[in-house]
């Protein structure tokens, strides 16, 4: 893949610019990303499928747009809503669940995660 840098260097997006994926039942992806940092756009429904994992090479910063739901990392439940942020450290298990729909939820990943990288592939047609 080329460079995203120079790609996005100047160049203005909105999230509705970018498509969505279906990431598993009740979750609803965009994501944007340079070469160094990915940011992850996820709208997710009240009883969407959870998806307990952790990242053992970076952190995760978690930052709630809108709705509400709990963060469990380490099996301790955050309750967050419109405004919050929190630290997922790496090496911690963690997952989400809404408690009010829509949750919009916004991940910042340094590096980029290769397991997302192919949700870029709108930014080669740029």
């Amino acid at each position: 893949m080329s460079s995203r840098n120079s790609k996005l260097f100047g160049a203005v997006v909105n999230w509705d610019d970018i498509p969505v994926e279906q990431a598993r039942p009740g979750v609803r992806r965009r994501v944007y990303a340079t070469d160094e940092v990915m940011i992850a756009h996820h709208e997710l429904d009240v009883g969407m499928q959870i998806n307990p994992h952790r990242h053992a090479d970076f952190d995760q910063l978690v930052y709630i747009a809108s709705g509400r739901c709990n963060y469990y990392v380490d099996g301790v439940a955050h309750d967050m809503s419109a405004g919050s942020l929190l630290l997922v450290p790496r090496g911690a298990e963690h997952y989400v669940e809404p408690t009010e729909s829509p949750c919009v939820n916004i991940d910042v990943f340094t590096p980029p995660r290769k397991d997302m990288l192919s949700s870029l592939a709108w930014l080669e047609q740029r």
